[in-house]
């Protein structure tokens, strides 16, 4: 059985390049196993139209490379991918390096703008880098699932806390505490513009996996996780505008893009509200392809001050 072969779109910091070696995973993490099979191409691997398969095979990989005991979520709620979330981290890891004498920097404040019940970010943040973590989020019962996952691993407790967002409308607000400063935001958005899209979406996820209509997906995923008024493309813009009110509170405001064709309009939003600079940084895995948008509204030497305190 080979290991070795790369991933190669993944960033080079991601311990997700090679394949995965299920025997070590299965050490790790031993309920792994019953999920596990040689596939028609005669490879160890598990079933990634089976929601329970991918469920177990996170809590393998975050047990495993990052010493994550405990993680569930409860059923119907996002189950992500680990390596492209680990992806987001380490590209905003070699963003912030460039405003510090390009050495990632590890003593700096990161909030999560919509957690989720997985705390993905915050958990791969904080043992690659040592980020400290605000996450919000909307829905009660993602936040009860959240804080489990960090009450089952107490160490985290040093890294991570969590805020409840009570007005969905808002991003910031209500989360930034007056006179409170962060290096970096973070943010997952949601993909569609309404119930009956993201139905649409997920019927297509169905057919391109070979599934029976109404078959349970692998990835899950709730009303706030999936859906919100404008889509991607109108949650982004509405960060965009919120995000000058906390200009001088945060470094960078980063949010990943899934559709490339909606770049254009965010980058028109970004000029429209005058931010001093943005990138717009490539990911892929596999066939996925995705992207981080990045904007500040401080100068690079306002930045270098930033992160020369840390």
């Amino acid at each position: 059985m080979k290991y070795t072969a790369e991933k190669t779109q993944l960033h080079p910091r991601n311990r997700h390049r090679a394949r995965y070696d299920f025997p070590a995973l299965i050490a790790s993490f031993p309920p792994l196993a019953d999920f596990v099979a040689v596939n028609q191409h005669g490879d160890e691997s598990v079933n990634f139209a089976d929601p329970a398969a991918v469920r177990t095979l996170n809590q393998a990989l975050l047990q495993h490379f990052y010493q994550i005991a405990n993680w569930t979520i409860p059923e119907g709620f996002l189950c992500p991918p680990v390596p492209g979330r680990a992806d987001y981290v380490h590209h905003l890891a070699d963003l912030l390096a460039e405003d510090n004498k390009r050495s990632v920097p590890r003593d700096i404040t990161v909030l999560d703008i919509g957690c989720g019940a997985n705390c993905i970010y915050p958990l791969i943040g904080f043992r690659e880098y040592g980020w400290r973590f605000t996450g919000s989020e909307v829905n009660e019962e993602a936040m009860k699932a959240a804080n489990a996952i960090i009450a089952a691993n107490p160490d985290l407790n040093r890294g991570v806390r969590l805020r409840r967002q009570k007005d969905s409308s808002l991003m910031f607000s209500g989360i930034i505490h007056k006179n409170e400063f962060f290096h970096a935001v973070m943010c997952n958005p949601p993909f569609h513009a309404s119930a009956g899209d993201a139905q649409q979406g997920t019927q297509r996820k169905v057919r391109n996996l070979g599934l029976a209509k109404n078959s349970p997906l692998n990835f899950g995923g709730q009303q706030d996780e999936l859906w919100c008024e404008g889509g991607e493309k109108g949650f982004i813009s509405r960060m965009i505008a919120e995000s000058v009110n906390f200009s001088r509170q945060c470094v960078w405001f980063t949010s990943l893009v899934s559709r490339k064709e909606n770049l254009p309009d965010i980058w028109r939003a970004l000029e429209e509200h005058e931010v001093v600079a943005y990138r717009t940084i490539e990911m892929a895995q596999g066939q996925k392809q995705s992207r981080i948008i990045a904007w500040t509204f401080m100068e690079k030497p306002a930045r270098e001050r930033q992160m020369g305190r840390v």
